[in-house]
């Protein structure tokens, strides 16, 4: 297991390992760095990790970093499903009943186990405040992603807040847009736990909220910012987990919230929770479309401290695949053992493919012994943590491979629409364009599970008898597209009640773009970039030309602009 160490040292490792590449030619953070790393991160296996040298600035910009599965495992320090098997012990070890004294004096190992994973502090200062920096923000190599986003962006923030009565510690991962070199500001949706926290100063009267904002350290608080952590569960406990070791935590110059002692920088300030709302947005968001303006807080910076060899880390989100696919399918991986043995037994496998957003599509395949079970799955699904977003759910047999795209969609060419779609209505992603409104949309289960006996699917996808017709319409402006592109662009159109409609047993599914006042174009780059790049693509050193992924794209742009 390696040892906590900042950035700087993850970056050696990937190069030693041959998973980095470093561009030494000046490259703008305004949209020419985002364009190279789209054309990258959707090569064959995610690309490299890149690190540019030569920012504008005295920094450094790494990105794509956990762009692969090596990389994530590489992050993380094992194999995705190792660490869910580690998982599932320490579960099992925990729920074993315990009536006796001796029995319950068994427990004892495990809890000083668990102990040893807590975070610690460390007193005086930190290697993250090496540094007390002389001015703000503008020294930071801060991104620019999409010719229509409202501004630049921090896109790999760890935010920390405390909540102002139980002292609970929250690390949440909020994309903050750069105002001026002292404000930004702190894009926490309603149902994350920063706008709780932020929630409970207001309602308590306490007009300062610290806040304090971590860049890089250890990969590990990266992917802890990012996992479905339950409410008040402490995310530095997840990455003392991983790292078999604890965290160490140092407190801010300015305020008392505790940090990484090994991050590359962190941002001090405040939120005054009485202050208007403002602007903020538009971006090009991991959904593949803007995400529109919208109101939200100011973040106040009061100081940033960094370490000596600090490295500025970002992400570049838009039209899938990109890096953030890695996050998701590690987390599938990681977290499936809690959700089979606190919520779904009969869950025997799930997958959320890259083409869903993590929150679009879940395809889960279950072990089912009584009619209605399906509903029961996808309702306690729709009632966990981030799953509450998911917009459809497609429940199919065990024995089925979740992955296996072919034999889904065999199964699927079996659908008796009367019998096996059941729509519902609830929650959505705020992201998600296609509701009814802002939170808020229909879902769908289409349960596959309870297909007649003679149906049988070959291990190479097949199945006998006859299919039933399901017509899929886009606009013109996607004929052409991959599978892949279309299933992306598909899920995101769709609001399953309102889009899904059955006549004579065929089902129509309409996922056009409905160009309401407020339905937003997909994320793709301005043509003058794509043409600079083009034109300097042997200064990167990035080996054979990467054909711009925004010139397929371009084509679905409803209009000059973030919105129709």
């Amino acid at each position: 297991m390696r040892e906590l160490k900042n950035l700087s040292k993850h970056i050696d490792f990937l190069e030693r390992e041959g998973e980095l590449v470093r561009i030494s030619a000046a490259v703008d953070p305004v949209l020419e760095i985002a364009e190279v790393v789209d054309r990258v991160s959707k090569s064959a296996g995610g690309g490299k990790a890149l690190l540019f040298e030569n920012t504008g600035t005295r920094f450094p910009l790494a990105i794509n970093l956990f762009g692969s599965e090596r990389r994530i495992a590489m992050a993380l320090g094992d194999e995705p499903d190792h660490i869910s098997d580690r998982i599932n012990s320490l579960l099992q070890q925990a729920f074993v009943p315990r009536n006796t004294v001796g029995e319950k004096l068994g427990a004892v190992p495990l809890l000083a186990q668990m102990s040893r994973w807590l975070p610690v502090r460390k007193r005086g200062r930190g290697g993250c405040q090496e540094v007390v920096m002389e001015g703000g923000l503008d020294n930071l190599p801060v991104l620019k992603c999409w010719p229509h986003d409202g501004g630049r962006f921090v896109t790999l923030p760890l935010v920390h807040t405390v909540h102002p009565e139980t002292g609970a510690r929250n690390v949440g991962m909020y994309r903050m847009q750069v105002y001026d070199g002292r404000t930004t500001g702190m894009h926490w949706h309603i149902h994350k736990t920063g706008a709780r926290h932020f929630e409970a100063y207001k309602r308590l009267g306490i007009r300062r909220m610290p806040v304090a904002v971590c860049l890089g350290g250890d990969p590990v608080y990266t992917y802890a910012a990012t996992a479905p952590m339950p409410e008040g569960m402490d995310e530095y406990l997840l990455a003392g987990f991983l790292r078999q070791r604890p965290v160490r935590l140092v407190k801010c110059l300015t305020n008392n919230i505790l940090v990484p002692d090994d991050c590359d920088f962190v941002i001090e300030g405040y939120v005054d929770v009485d202050e208007p709302l403002r602007t903020e947005g538009p971006f090009g968001d991991h959904t593949g479309f803007y995400s529109l303006e919208d109101l939200y807080p100011t973040f106040h910076v009061e100081c940033i401290t960094h370490c000596r060899s600090a490295v500025y880390p970002a992400t570049l989100v838009g039209i899938p695949p990109q890096e953030d696919r890695y996050f998701a399918e590690a987390t599938e991986r990681i977290f499936l053992p809690p959700i089979r043995r606190a919520l779904q037994p009969e869950v025997c496998d799930m997958y959320m493919p890259p083409e869903g957003v993590a929150h679009n599509l879940a395809v889960v395949s279950l072990d089912v012994s009584y009619a209605g079970q399906a509903q029961k799955v996808a309702g306690g699904l729709w009632g966990a943590g981030q799953m509450m977003f998911c917009k459809v759910i497609v429940a199919i047999p065990a024995g089925v491979d979740v992955r296996d795209r072919g034999a889904v969609l065999a199964l699927l060419g079996r659908l008796d629409p009367r019998r096996d779609l059941h729509f519902s209505h609830g929650v959505a992603d705020v992201l998600d364009h296609a509701g009814e409104a802002v939170g808020v949309g229909s879902k769908l289960l289409v349960d596959l599970t309870r297909l007649p006996q003679e149906v049988v699917v070959s291990p190479a996808g097949g199945a006998g008898g006859d299919e039933n017709e399901i017509i899929f319409l886009f606009d013109p402006a996607a004929e052409g597209l991959s599978f892949e592109d279309k299933l992306w662009l598909g899920l995101a159109n769709l609001d399953p009640a309102r889009d899904i409609s059955v006549r004579d047993g065929k089902v129509t599914v309409d996922c056009r773009a409905k160009k309401s006042e407020r339905w937003p174009n997909v994320v793709a780059m301005d043509t003058e970039t794509i043409a600079m790049v083009d034109r300097r693509w042997a200064e990167y050193g990035l080996g054979e030309f990467l054909a711009s992924p925004s010139r397929k794209y371009r084509k679905l742009l409803l209009s000059d602009g973030a919105s129709v």
